[in-house]
């Protein structure tokens, strides 16, 4: 007789140690939101890996009734790589900053989406160094005054959404701390698909870099500053649902829907499964004010993954290789027992 499936709620996610984030920190609610979704997923706990580098986002594992690992700094996606290779039915959570994934896991962070890794990696981006006290990051904006850049910074920051097309990523998706519903919906469609799915959360550090997004995160005009895009559907925003976006020539443009020139018909549909990343890096790098920023499954393509390869390529060679597994190897040729 098959046993009944116990249903999961994300309390049962939590784990009894005492959360050491600071009081009003973004973090909270990512914590939350992939609780809430890890429940809804319906996965066993002893079927979830959460990897984390180094940062205040990294004590997530701490946090989570999973397995977990807290590695070392930038090195995390090597890490989950492996457990996912290793281990391919598990599902893995990488849990990461702007800093441990762009700056010192730079390199890490590339070559996991290009190989297209199946496991889900969260970005939390709030544009600091938060637990080494304020220094910049890879992401703060151009001229931002920091710890380690007292007279502004004058470097460019990093678009997370660009370098993860850049690096032939198959899914991004971004979405913003305090709006948990998204968050939740966003998290699951990343752990359903097969390959790296990268979600960039726009998360507040109260302590040293408060209101970073506070721009997108204003209770009064958010609308009107970011747009949660769909696929199959036009691109309306607004709090009257009274602009969108259109495609005219190479560039996109923010349009108005109110004075008779454009109607729905005249806006761009989204097309998450487009394999074609140029509208996609377009929609990644919109910013406010020109535009408004893109929240939601931005790109969505289906492309075989690293880890299901690797395991197709092993069965291959085991089916005429005269070794099959470590154990063959290690009892060939001459042996002896120690009695």
């Amino acid at each position: 007789m098959a046993q009944d499936i116990i249903k999961l709620t994300a309390k049962d996610f939590k784990s009894d140690q005492e959360i050491r984030w600071c009081p009003g920190c973004g973090d909270h609610a990512v914590l939350n939101s992939i609780q809430k979704a890890m429940a809804d997923l319906e996965i066993p706990k002893e079927k979830i890996a959460v990897i984390s580098g180094i940062g205040c986002s990294s004590r997530f594992p701490y946090y989570m009734s999973t397995y977990g690992f807290h590695t070392i700094h930038g090195r995390a996606s090597a890490i989950a790589s492996g457990v996912k290779v290793a281990n391919p039915d598990l599902s893995v959570w990488q849990i990461t900053g702007d800093g441990d994934a762009m700056a010192i896991g730079g390199n890490h962070f590339i070559h996991v989406i290009r190989r297209n890794v199946d496991l889900n990696l969260i970005l939390f981006n709030n544009e600091i160094y938060g637990l080494t006290k304020g220094q910049y990051s890879p992401t703060s904006q151009f001229g931002a005054v920091t710890k380690t850049s007292p007279f502004g910074t004058v470097e460019y920051p990093f678009q997370p959404g660009e370098l993860v097309i850049g690096a032939q990523g198959k899914f991004f998706a971004r979405t913003i701390d305090m709006n948990v519903k998204l968050s939740v919906d966003i998290f699951i469609e990343a752990a359903k698909h097969k390959g790296t799915s990268v979600v960039e959360v726009l998360q507040n550090c109260v302590i040293y870099n408060d209101g970073a997004h506070a721009a997108l995160s204003d209770k009064e005009e958010k609308d009107n500053r970011t747009i949660v895009l769909k696929h199959g559907e036009p691109m309306v925003f607004g709090k009257d649902r009274d602009k969108g976006i259109a495609l005219e020539g190479l560039k996109l443009k923010v349009v108005s829907l109110t004075d008779g020139k454009y109607t729905e018909k005249d806006l761009l549909v989204h097309d998450a499964y487009e394999p074609n990343p140029g509208v996609h890096l377009m929609l990644a790098n919109m910013k406010y004010p020109e535009y408004p920023v893109a929240l939601g499954v931005i790109r969505k393509v289906d492309t075989p993954t690293y880890d299901e390869s690797v395991t197709k390529q092993i069965k291959t060679v085991q089916k005429s290789a005269k070794h099959k597994n470590m154990n063959d190897v290690l009892y060939s040729g001459n042996t002896w027992t120690i009695e």
